[in-house]
């Protein structure tokens, strides 16, 4: 009885303040008092603190539809939209500015930052009903308000540190705010230095692994979305990467390198992470639980518009959206003799091109002659996902096969899937260890580094030829030196996080977007000779721009107008 008062009061609140300019809540949800019932109040309400957290992880969003369907892959050589007029396009053609922009979080980022801060504010001085959030169940100890109010706050400060990178990665600095503003503030605030940012972002993680459960599976099952040490210590570990890398650190300081190794290694030894046994399954939702790769991911949706928006287009007239670049394809090895399809030792047949080839292709992009729903991919000329077959097939030759699921439908009997975006996974954290561990100590540390690597090329089902850690070049795998490494580490990286918003920043942090984006992107024109003989002839599909100022996003015009202070980025 007395919950249901408390939201009758609550919405009975909401109502009210409707017409009022100085009292009631705020477009977040906080209330700013009057109508007889004050933030105070609010927060006694035992379900209140918990609600409002849940509000907070709600600025998570998952990165499957940006626009149309696209994903942000297309705005690097890893893909093209099938849609020419997706606003995807301007990352690529020139046209990105102030007054034109995409993925613009910055709103969402800020709002998901206060919500934050609102609930520091407050949870100390909040009422909540014990609950049992973690193992061992029933244990009196972590039933306790102290442990309770201890993990909410962990989950508040590493959300925090989540939306700020999101806006650092982005903008290269933010304005640091870490209370809440009221509209009596000065909301004209310059933003930080980088290195401010990445102090703040760092002591937030901080805070988060004093307060949290280690990993997913020390979390109740149902809770097991939650943020933990793990998931803290991984976004730490990909801004030190980030901070120590060339577009942030362009005099090569190594012991930044040194700190980001240092950073994945925490990961690594808590021991609670590993490689999951089924690459094409990574995304799925399975029995109630993430797998053991999963570090940190959105909820789960039931959906199946991924399936619609980038299936081939001959499978219930699905869009076909995301097509990947001839440069994408060629990056993955040969699967005998692990070398790339560029050494003359590979085995690599220009006739058949797909033949033999690092199992993770079939995986992730489909090709002429792949299977989808138990029925053949058509992508030659003529085909029935060919070239020009309608404005939505295939612009290079190839879909997008990972993250979609076959159970999902979309005509008919629609079939919807389980699924979230994961922000976090283990095998990235294996090569942000490799390439930050390369960069701070070359090959005195060849055999970490290839163990890592190994670790991801050996999962079953890709089980590719390990990289080997002794006389490597006479083996063609690698040579012992740090530049042949770093080549390898990255087309490791390039192969196992295709799609996963990784190589658009990674290429921007290598600082190598002029010679890697700034020119075109290819495709394959296959010609059916006759029934099972085909030619193959790599064409021009578009053609990218990319100047120095592209290494950043641009801050929203709309944004400047409001605040001033902040600053555009460079050349914009």
């Amino acid at each position: 009885m007395k919950k249901n008062i408390f939201y009758s009061i609550l919405i009975l609140a909401i109502s009210c303040s409707a017409g009022c300019k100085k009292s009631g809540f705020l477009q977040d949800g906080e209330f700013s008092g009057g109508n007889d019932i004050t933030q105070a109040q609010l927060w006694a309400n035992p379900d209140y603190a918990r609600n409002f957290l849940n509000n907070v992880y709600a600025s998570l969003s998952d990165r499957y539809d940006l626009d149309d369907g696209a994903l942000l892959a297309s705005a690097s050589d890893e893909a093209v939209n099938s849609n020419q007029n997706s606003s995807v396009n301007i990352l690529n053609n020139g046209t990105w500015s102030p007054v034109k922009t995409f993925d613009d979080v910055y709103f969402a980022m800020y709002s998901g930052i206060r919500k934050a801060n609102m609930f520091l504010e407050n949870i100390d001085g909040a009422v909540i009903v014990p609950a049992d959030e973690t193992f061992p169940l029933n244990n009196a100890a972590n039933q306790g308000m102290e442990p309770q109010i201890a993990r909410l706050k962990g989950q508040a400060y590493f959300l925090r540190a989540f939306f700020q990178f999101e806006l650092l990665k982005r903008y290269g600095s933010f304005a640091i705010v870490t209370r809440t503003l009221t509209v009596t503030d000065d909301l004209d605030l310059p933003r930080n230095s980088f290195d401010d940012c990445v102090k703040q972002i760092s002591a937030d993680c901080e805070e988060a692994i004093l307060r949290l459960p280690l990993s997913p599976t020390e979390w109740n099952t149902p809770l097991r979305g939650r943020a933990t040490q793990t998931a803290a210590m991984a976004l730490k570990a990909r801004l030190l990467l980030y901070a120590a890398s060339p577009q942030y650190n362009p005099g090569g300081d190594v012991a930044k390198w040194q700190a980001a190794a240092d950073a994945a290694k925490r990961i690594i030894d808590t021991g609670k992470h590993g490689i999951y046994t089924s690459y094409p399954n990574i995304w799925l939702w399975n029995n109630g639980a993430f797998n053991n790769e999963t570090i940190f991911a959105t909820a789960t949706l039931n959906t199946n518009t991924i399936e619609q928006n980038n299936a081939p287009v001959s499978y219930d007239a699905a869009n076909g959206r995301t097509n990947p670049t001839q440069e994408l394809v060629d990056a993955f090895e040969m699967k005998t003799t692990g070398r790339m399809i560029s050494d003359a030792a590979s085995g690599y047949s220009a006739t058949a091109p797909y033949t033999n080839r690092d199992p993770r292709l079939n995986f992730a992009i489909m090709y002429n002659g792949s299977t989808f729903k138990s029925k053949p991919v058509e992508t030659f000329v003529g085909g029935k996902d060919g070239l020009g077959l309608n404005v939505n097939a295939t612009k290079t030759g190839y879909y997008m096969r990972k993250y979609l699921s076959e159970s999902a439908s979309w005509a008919g009997n629609s079939a919807t899937v389980r699924r979230p975006w994961i922000f976090f996974r283990y095998a990235e954290v294996l090569l942000n260890y490799a390439e930050a561990l390369n960069e701070a100590q070359g090959t005195g540390a060849l055999t970490q580094i290839l163990t890592s690597l190994n670790a991801i090329r050996a999962r079953t089902g890709v089980a590719m030829p390990a990289l080997q850690t002794t006389n490597p070049a006479a083996n063609g795998y690698v040579a012992p030196t740090k530049e042949e490494l770093r080549k390898r580490i990255r087309n490791e990286r390039r192969v196992e996080l295709c799609f996963e918003e990784q190589r658009f920043y990674d290429v921007r942090r290598w600082k190598e977007g002029e010679i890697t984006f700034n020119k075109a992107v290819t495709g394959m024109r296959i010609t059916q000779v006759s029934p099972g003989t085909f030619t193959y002839a790599p064409f021009t599909v578009e053609n990218r721009v990319f100047t120095a100022k592209n290494y950043l996003y641009p801050i929203s015009q709309n944004e400047l107008n409001k605040a001033p202070k902040l600053g555009q980025n460079p050349g914009y």
